[in-house]
């Protein structure tokens, strides 16, 4: 199974992730980017890749005590940026980046204690993917609109291990599927 760690947002900041990319969209040259679907978009904190069967529930024990270590804390999607010059434009977020980030090194910790072969250590960098291009593209006006995006705050309160099923029908544009495995609640609440 293909896995990862991830925070999803609550469906109403979605909503309005979903206005703000229309927006994008209706910006000259946005065809030529692959736009995200709304139902991929989340915020991965520990990449496993193919993970055998066998390892998934000492995975998912594993990152039920890394959610219990970590409390609740406030996020809000926030402003954009881009990886490989314009390769992936994301949106970024906003409130208790350092929980963020301490939930993103525990679940890969998680993944390395349970024998998941992982990649090599990078900083984590909270960013949610709306668009890729397989060619550098230039996406300064996609980052000036971001710039004042702002969503409302929310409480993240669980880590989900998310299954994504790859295209296989060869369709051009047809994107992957995301499937909850496990949720786990963070803190007191677990």
């Amino acid at each position: 199974m293909r896995l990862f760690a991830a925070v999803l947002p609550p469906e109403d900041v979605i909503g309005a992730l979903a206005d703000e990319v229309d927006a994008l969209r209706a910006l000259d040259g946005a065809d030529g980017l692959r736009w995200t679907e709304r139902s991929g978009w989340h915020f991965t904190l520990a990449f496993y890749g193919e993970v055998d069967e066998d390892t998934v529930p000492e995975l998912t024990a594993r990152l039920g005590k890394a959610a219990a270590r970590t409390e609740p804390f406030l996020l809000a999607l926030s402003g954009g940026g881009q990886f490989g010059r314009g390769r992936a434009l994301w949106t970024g977020a906003s409130g208790d980046l350092r929980t963020m980030r301490l939930l993103a090194e525990r679940s890969e910790a998680a993944g390395r204690k349970a024998g998941v072969d992982m990649e090599e250590h990078r900083r984590y960098t909270a960013h949610l993917t709306v668009a890729r291009s397989r060619d550098a593209v230039d996406v300064r006006p996609y980052l000036a609109a971001l710039e004042e995006f702002r969503s409302r705050t929310w409480t993240v309160a669980e880590l989900v291990l998310v299954r994504s099923h790859l295209p296989r029908s060869g369709v051009p544009g047809e994107q992957p599927r995301y499937e909850a495995v496990a949720r786990r609640a963070l803190g007191a609440a677990g």
